[in-house]
Order: structure tokens, then sequence, then C-alpha cells
């Protein structure tokens, strides 16, 4: 499976957690990655499941660092979506040191331009810019 449909997936389980509880998820996270339309080999699967597992307990400090970059906006008017992608992003920015800057932007954009609403891309690449000029 390609990095970006790795990518992509693990986006859609942090999307998930917008709408289901915490104890919910793992059973949720199963059905999803066992359904018929997704081509994850156990290997992708694996990723897949141990970033999203990463990502969870760091999820308060992402969100400061989004929330401290988004001018006017705070976490809870932001759409779930561009949310998501935004702490995927900020995740693979930050603690992920095997996913250069410059992919981890693009694919965010990418993401946001896909899933996201009119401007996503600019308001995502937005706040980026600002959390990688604050890290150098």
């Amino acid at each position: 499976m390609k990095r970006s449909l790795i990518r992509e997936n693990i986006f859609v389980l942090i999307f998930m957690t917008e709408f289901n509880p915490p104890e919910d998820m793992p059973e949720k996270i199963r059905l999803y990655l066992e359904s018929p339309e997704k081509t994850a080999d156990p290997e992708a699967r694996q990723e897949i499941e141990e970033k999203f597992a990463l990502i969870q307990p760091l999820i308060p400090e992402i969100d400061a660092k989004i929330e401290a970059h988004s001018e006017k906006w705070s976490i809870d008017r932001m759409g779930k979506v561009e949310l998501s992608i935004l702490r995927l992003a900020v995740y693979e920015l930050l603690y992920d040191d095997s996913i250069p800057e410059k992919v981890a932007i693009n694919e965010a954009v990418e993401l946001a331009k896909k899933y996201g609403q009119d401007n996503a891309g600019s308001f995502v690449n937005g706040i980026l810019s600002g959390v990688i000029k604050e890290k150098e």
C-alpha cells in the first residue's frame, strides 16, 4: 500500500474519533480495516494502527500547537475534517522524523483538498507553516 494511502487511512481513523467514544474505537478500527474495500496488507494495517495509537495520547499537545497557529479559530470552530488532517500533519512534523516536512505538508494539503471544505488546503497550509516556523 502506498504511503499516501496509509496516511489517508490514519486520517480517517483520527476523524472517526470525533464521533465515537474511546472505548468503541478498537472495534471501529477493526471493522474499518477489515472492510472489503480496504486493500491494506498486514504490514500496512499494522503501520496504520501503530501510528494511530501513537497520535492519540498526543492530541491535547497537538491541538494546543494547532490553536496557537490558527488566527481567530479555536479548535471547536474548525471543521472536523480539517482538524483531523492537521492533527496527523502536526504529529508528522513534530514527532515523526521519518517523514520530511515538505512531504507532510504536501500530503496534508492534498487530503484537505480532497476531503475538506473550500479553501481547506490554504487553511491547512497556513497553520502548518506556522508550526514549521516555530519549530525552527
